[in-house]
């Protein structure tokens, strides 16, 4: 049965309430969030302007997120309740683990991490899959006070290498592989090879054995994970929670750098706990009992925030998922688990809706799956472009809020508040600035622009709680990337515009901007026009070389399954499409129909890559990107267009 129940009806003027209170007094509004944590010593202070880059949060309070993850839920008597639901097709396992068993065995491999000499600041670098240990994993580390760092699992031994030696762990938590639908991934080969290529090397290395691939191990090295921790349950051995200060670090998370440098987002304990509170109240509006399912990797930020942490310190329930929005076993998947497991609300990444639609753009793997306790889809990690939104909205019948974040920021800065009282849709836009967070967008000269017009999403200085403070023993840096550009603002690097309504527009990077002839033009809106074409499944937009113009947009499209029109005649119509929709101006005259596009593992279409080819420039291969053999697909296809 498909869900037909709309958000709960609230006010929309209490966001536009919450959101002004925040403004009028934003240490008080904080302080009264962090109510909702348990503190080992409470803040008394929201904010010290003097400490850090740019300020520090809660400088005078201390915790543990752990406690606040699990312990605290178990002592308040909801030990019984799910916290952890994990659902893997691509092993036809499921298993579902309460808030006292999952507290014991975070306790458990917190003591054997401790025995190991792990303490308080020492960094622990996670190379896991979506199994339930890497959660437990990341909480045994929040646990005794040491750092995680989580790098996507199967990331090539030359990127894992860099991340091990600019985050020196003292010990690697591993699995010896991970599974995709048509593959297994050998992590153990990887993971080697990365130790060896690395300048430091880790103490030791626990290695989660699966029944997939059998791993052979290192002697003095590596430790295998199951018998480690059958050996301290035997012997009762559990680790206390250790007090940490609210700016201590919880964990580093890296993100590509322009240089080939990776840069290591610091997020700190408390800061981080109070907003992600927040964020499950206001904006996703999930309470205590109720059920998660964020369709992300704990390698992500994304899963870090809201498969981990945001659920279990809400006392929620988390779907863990391994699997993929299709061919696990097929597009009906989202469907089986929101039914099987009562979730209230989806988050995942447009790129997964796209991948749906492509395969059943008539929903029909929907029907016999009951979805009346489902209230909301929530996406991002792209730009959601307006036809996949519609599309899903008619399909499920519930609100499909986009939203706006990044690493750095740590948890949404932009979004349709369910918790507050949903705000009027404006497809294209994520909708409006949360509290906590100052949006601007202002022009090269870092003047601010008038409403409706292209420039520099930015945003103003102190960042709110859970952002990140600096990066991870590089503060100049720090300050280089994110603080220089505009004086007293974070450069988000994403460009886009904020309306008379005071709704922002992501349309793309700043580098997505091309410029025709001396007309600045989002490439983002021209992909709008694209994905409007009934036969366009998705679609990318970059800007390549023109001897006359300086650029030329290119619109590479993929079709859907079923689509009767030739290629040739859908790219004629879609250039039709932009000259009518957007106009001469646009100067659009090449649509390339492709079988797919280049992504990263987490749906990021590599734009850049994609202009390189198309500009017959050398290019790096991303590390992050899920199938190398599609950027040879590109470059043929371009080939036989005279491109490239």
């Amino acid at each position: 049965m498909n869900g037909s129940h709309a958000a709960p009806a609230r006010p929309a003027q209490s966001y536009r309430e919450t959101y002004a209170s925040w403004q009028a007094d934003p240490d008080a509004y904080w302080l009264d969030i962090a109510k909702g944590i348990d503190w080992i010593k409470p803040p008394r202070q929201a904010f010290d302007a003097a400490a850090g880059i740019y300020g520090r949060w809660f400088p005078d309070a201390t915790c543990n997120t752990c406690f606040n993850a699990l312990d605290r839920h178990v002592r308040d008597g909801r030990g019984q309740q799910v916290a952890l639901i994990h659902d893997s097709p691509v092993t036809g396992t499921k298993a579902k683990y309460t808030y006292a068993e999952m507290l014991d065995e975070v306790a458990t491999l917190a003591a054997v991490l401790q025995d190991l000499g792990v303490g308080k600041g020492d960094r622990v670098l996670i190379y896991m899959p979506m199994v339930p240990e890497a959660a437990f994993a990341m909480l045994a580390c929040a646990r005794i006070g040491a750092v995680h760092s989580v790098v996507f699992g199967g990331f090539a031994a030359k990127e894992l290498a860099t991340r091990i030696d600019d985050a020196e762990p003292k010990v690697i938590l591993s699995a010896t592989c991970g599974i995709e639908p048509t593959r297994v991934v050998e992590y153990k080969p990887l993971l080697d090879g990365a130790i060896a290529m690395a300048r430091h090397k880790p103490q030791a290395c626990v290695i989660l054995q699966r029944p997939q691939a059998e791993a052979s191990m290192h002697a003095a090295r590596d430790k295998n994970w199951r018998m480690l921790v059958a050996a301290a349950k035997a012997t009762g051995r559990k680790a206390d929670c250790v007090e940490v200060a609210a700016t201590d670090p919880l964990y580093i998370l890296y993100t590509s750098g322009t240089t080939g440098r990776p840069k290591g987002v610091v997020r700190d304990n408390g800061g981080h706990m109070v907003v992600l509170k927040a964020t499950m109240d206001q904006l996703f509006d999930v309470g205590p009992g109720e059920v998660m399912f964020c369709a992300s990797d704990v390698g992500w930020v994304v899963g870090h925030g809201y498969i981990v942490y945001a659920p279990l310190i809400q006392g929620a329930t988390s779907v863990l998922y391994e699997g993929k929005p299709v061919g696990t076993p097929d597009p009906g998947a989202f469907w089986r688990v929101i039914a099987e497991h009562g979730v209230k609300v989806l988050f995942t990444a447009p790129t997964a809706f796209r991948a749906i639609r492509k395969e059943d753009p008539e929903g029909k793997y929907l029907a016999g799956h009951d979805l009346s306790r489902f209230r909301a889809l929530f996406l991002a990690g792209e730009r959601a472009d307006p036809e996949t939104l519609k599309w899903a909205e008619a399909l499920l019948k519930v609100p499909v809020i986009d939203h706006w974040w990044q690493t750095e920021s740590g948890s949404p800065i932009v979004g349709d508040p369910m918790g507050l009282g949903l705000l009027p849709i404006k497809h294209g836009s994520p909708t409006v600035p949360l509290p906590g967070w100052d949006v601007q967008c202002l022009d090269e000269g870092g003047r601010p622009v008038e409403a409706g017009k292209m420039g520099a999403i930015v945003l103003k200085l102190p960042l709110p709680p859970g952002a990140l403070p600096t990066l991870w023993n590089d503060d100049a840096r720090f300050r280089e990337a994110y603080l220089t550009t505009y004086p007293g603002y974070y450069n988000t690097s994403d460009a886009g515009f904020i309306d008379e309504d005071g709704y922002v527009f992501i349309m793309g990077r700043t580098d997505d901007i091309i410029n025709v002839a001396g007309h600045r033009l989002s490439t983002g809106g021209m992909e709008e026009v694209l994905a409007a074409h009934p036969a366009v499944a998705e679609c990318a937009v970059v800007g390549i070389r023109d001897a006359l113009k300086g650029e030329q947009p290119c619109g590479f499209v993929v079709l859907k399954a079923g689509v009767t029109q030739s290629p040739a005649e859908v790219e004629r119509e879609l250039v039709a499409l932009v000259r009518e929709r957007i106009g001469p101006v646009a100067a659009f005259k090449l649509a390339v129909t492709v079988n797919r596009l280049p992504k990263t593992r987490s749906g990021k279409i590599l734009r850049a890559t994609m202009k390189k080819i198309a500009d017959g420039e050398d290019y790096a291969v991303p590390a992050t990107i899920e199938d190398v053999g599609v950027l040879d697909e590109i470059g043929a296809v371009l080939k036989g267009r005279g491109l490239g």
